[in-house]
């Protein structure tokens, strides 16, 4: 039990949430998986967390791989933050980039993305 907090929190916890807010990834082959996230955590590590396939995630979210590279659906890329300097310089090294190009690690969840859709490449480099 954490005594500041009153929680059962685990240490190192702190940052997740017990509210989940709902992902949609479809797979290159338009295979869908819906599922819950912990707000707190990102993209990236909800489909590793659900081992959604196509996306690798080879450097655990620090931003140094580009193998969690997604196309985030219509009506949601302009709701995400602006991408900075190093994640603009990281999608360099993914396959097939569009202007919805995101690495999925670079997106926090919390509940204003709640039913967020990403697709993933055909390949991840």
């Amino acid at each position: 039990m954490d005594i500041r907090s009153g929680s059962n929190r685990t240490p190192g916890s702190e940052r997740l949430s017990t509210e989940m807010t709902k992902i949609t990834y479809i797979e290159f082959n338009g295979t869908e998986h819906v599922v819950d996230v912990a707000e707190g955590l990102s993209v990236m590590e909800g489909a590793t967390r659900y081992t959604i396939p196509g996306i690798e995630g080879d450097c655990g979210g620090a931003c140094a791989c580009a193998t969690c590279h997604v196309y985030v659906e219509d009506g949601w890329f302009e709701k995400l933050p602006p991408m900075d300097e190093l994640e603009r310089d990281m999608l360099d090294f993914a396959f097939d980039v569009h202007p919805n190009s995101r690495l999925s690690c670079q997106i926090k969840v919390d509940p204003s993305l709640d039913g967020l859709v990403v697709r993933t490449p055909a390949r991840q480099y």
